[in-house]
């Protein structure tokens, strides 16, 4: 048997990691500036997180939502308490795709309507539902285009308020700031228009922070630069640090009961020992606070590349965006330089996504590889 080969491969294989460092096979050292897509918020091989998860290893890995797991209830508090949302309730699940689809579920039981509005550009995710309101044609089977979607295109005011006058849409579901689709950000005007759409028509407002959430932006939640009230949030990634964690924030009006949802492995022992570990490192190391920072200097270094027309995104969700293709640039920064960067839909823009202790000196040897290849 051999892996189904979807994945198109770089010619890596590492084998170990130490905060955004990570080490091949043959012994060489690359700088992880991508997390594995936003994955690794409090860098790798944290002593303080696999202390927590050897720990707990020794105590119980996993029961089923069956019984009592105080472990949860402590990781809803710590969460409530580091977002400023203790109000919200939390369903635990174990990937993004996962938690999208449980959000949408929500949104249509509350409301019993069945259309979803979402944004040009947008990804959600890959099952069902999450692939259906992201606009990725080309990864969407016959199956899921069953679904009912309406997609609009960011800060289109017109016809995102048009949408609504089909008056079935249980819910609109937005990333404050494009990951996939190339950092775009949503405007704070536009995303209160958003919200007022939404109470209008009693449609739910669904803000998928699954890559932008864990602190990335420099508050814990990228929509709470804005002045916005979701009703759902989505959240994974960096929750976990590596450890497969999702969830889903659910405001304190929506009505639970027994049967609405599930999950086998969700909110698992380990998992939420995972969660409160990185929340407990994130507040004493004060990863969040030192991300402005950060940001001013990286956009400071930008400035002196004369081939980047633009900074994207926010805090530690960036964006470089070229005056060319950069696949070759990609390329030459991984194997010539060692270091891990992302690609978009934007075929001109390069992703950082890099653990949240990243220092400046590691923008430093970003942008000194830069100067050379460009």
């Amino acid at each position: 048997m051999k892996p189904f080969d979807v994945y198109p491969l770089f010619d890596i294989n590492p084998i170990y990691a130490k905060d955004v460092w990570i080490y091949d096979a043959q012994g060489n050292q690359y700088l992880d500036l991508y997390g594995g897509h936003a994955v690794i918020s409090i860098g790798h091989n944290h002593p303080e997180f696999l202390k927590a998860l050897k720990h707990q290893l020794d105590q119980l890995m996993f029961y089923s939502n069956s019984v009592i797991n105080n472990l949860q209830t402590d990781y809803a508090d710590a969460l409530g308490d580091i977002s400023n949302l203790p109000d919200y309730q939390l369903f635990l699940c174990n990937s993004g795709a996962e938690a999208i689809e449980n959000a949408l579920k929500i949104a249509s039981f509350h409301t019993n309507k069945k259309r979803v509005l979402s944004f040009k550009n947008g990804f959600h995710g890959r099952t069902s539902a999450a692939i259906a309101v992201s606009d990725y044609d080309s990864m969407a089977s016959p199956l899921n285009r069953q679904h009912l979607v309406t997609k609009v295109a960011l800060e289109d005011y017109k016809s995102l308020e048009k949408a609504f006058k089909s008056n079935d849409i249980a819910a609109v579901i937005i990333e404050p700031i494009q990951g996939v689709g190339g950092l775009d950000q949503v405007s704070a005007p536009f995303f209160k228009f958003i919200e007022f759409q939404c109470r209008l028509n009693h449609s739910c407002l669904i803000v998928d922070e699954i890559q932008s959430g864990s602190g990335r932006t420099g508050k814990y939640f990228a929509f709470q630069h804005h002045e916005v009230k979701p009703d759902l949030i989505t959240m994974a990634k960096g929750i976990g640090n590596g450890y497969p964690l999702a969830g889903v924030l659910i405001d304190k009006d929506f009505e639970s009961k027994h049967g609405l949802l599930g999950t086998t492995f969700g909110g698992n022992h380990l998992a939420n020992k995972a969660g409160i570990s990185v929340i407990e490192i994130l507040k004493k190391q004060r990863l969040m606070q030192k991300i402005p920072a950060l940001e001013h200097h990286f956009r400071d270094c930008a400035s002196n590349v004369s081939s980047v027309i633009k900074v994207k995104g926010k805090g530690l969700m960036l964006g470089l965006e070229f005056d060319l293709e950069i696949s070759k640039i990609r390329k030459k920064l991984l194997y010539d330089f060692k270091i891990f960067t992302g690609g978009s839909a934007n075929k001109r823009l390069l992703r950082i996504l890099p653990p949240l202790t990243i220092k400046k000196q590691h923008i430093d040897k970003l942008f000194n590889a830069l100067e050379r290849i460009t």
